[in-house]
């Protein structure tokens, strides 16, 4: 019986990919891309943990140190939606941008979803995606974010890079995982990501650390690959 099914399921091309990773074989190269569901459904719980820590811890920090009654979030001052102007060279010539024109309407279209003026915080919190609250911890955040705010969520002396470095990758990886991208790739090391992710954790909330720690089905996963 002719396998060609596979390559009008997957698409010929993406399912070469696996193949090629098996010598070859189409019998193997089907388990491997069931293997990389898998491991990515795995990873994907994890990783599902870890952003709504994050994010609440986040949302905790900056409310914490915000001096005005209005949520963060919801202000007009927010850090959030203000512009932070740089300027760069293109092609030669100077030219101005503002760099938080993505987090800014990222929150507005949130705002948007909750119903405008009838948006509340926790709803504008949910609405928001991973990568909102990875370019928190960015270069151009260090000092309208991270010093006045952020840098509370984690131990006096942690690193601002380091933390950006690793969430940056839990979002490049969620990403592809949701793309349903191969997780075997040289360019692509999810235990070391998910190893990084977990540091990172600790350090934000010990105790949802250690639940994950006990929940986690990755490295078993991770090692089970065909």
């Amino acid at each position: 019986m002719s396998d060609q099914w596979i390559d009008s399921w997957l698409g010929a091309a993406r399912f070469q990919r696996y193949v090629d990773e098996c010598d070859g074989d189409r019998v193997r190269a089907l388990e491997l891309y069931e293997w990389n569901v898998e491991a990515g459904q795995s990873l994907m719980h994890d990783i599902a943990h870890f952003e709504v820590a994050l994010r609440n811890a986040y949302d905790a920090a900056i409310s914490a140190t915000w001096p005005y009654q209005k949520h963060w979030l919801l202000h007009s001052e927010s850090p959030a939606v203000m512009p932070i102007w740089r300027t760069r060279l293109v092609k030669g010539i100077k030219r101005g941008s503002d760099v938080n024109y993505r987090t800014r309407k990222n929150v507005d279209d949130a705002i948007k979803k909750c119903g405008y003026g009838n948006a509340n915080p926790g709803k504008v919190i949910a609405e928001l995606s991973f990568g909102f609250w990875r370019q928190l911890t960015t270069n151009a955040m260090e000092k309208s974010v991270w010093v006045p705010h952020l840098h509370t969520a984690f131990p006096q002396g942690t690193s601002r890079s380091t933390i950006d470095t690793q969430i940056s990758a839990v979002n490049r990886l969620r990403n592809r995982i949701a793309h349903h991208e191969p997780l075997f790739t040289s360019t692509v090391d999810p235990s070391a990501i998910h190893a990084d992710m977990m540091d990172c954790l600790l350090l934000l909330s010990p105790y949802v650390h250690a639940h994950i720690l006990h929940t986690s089905k990755v490295s078993q996963m991770l090692a089970e690959k065909p």
